[in-house]
């Protein structure tokens, strides 16, 4: 019984701790796919348009260096506080 006093529902820092690491990890699964779709079936764009592609490429690059940073200041806030 001690224990459910730590369920999100009742503990506002759990709540946005589980909270903030769902989204974060949403988004890492979000960037992987993009990159794995880039690095397997929309690498044939390079042959047709090899400008758009690496402009994709940069794009993805880009999104994904934004959700590390944005990592680099959720991570100390939430758990080494």
């Amino acid at each position: 019984k001690k224990l459910g006093n730590y369920a999100p529902r009742h503990n506002t820092f759990t709540a946005i701790y589980f909270t903030m690491t769902g989204l974060h990890a949403l988004h890492i699964l979000g960037g992987v796919l993009v990159i794995a779709y880039l690095w397997g079936p929309g690498s044939r764009m390079w042959k047709n348009d090899p400008e758009r592609f690496t402009n994709r490429v940069e794009i993805a690059g880009l999104y994904w260096h934004f959700v590390d940073l944005v990592w680099v200041f959720v991570f100390p806030v939430l758990y080494l506080f």
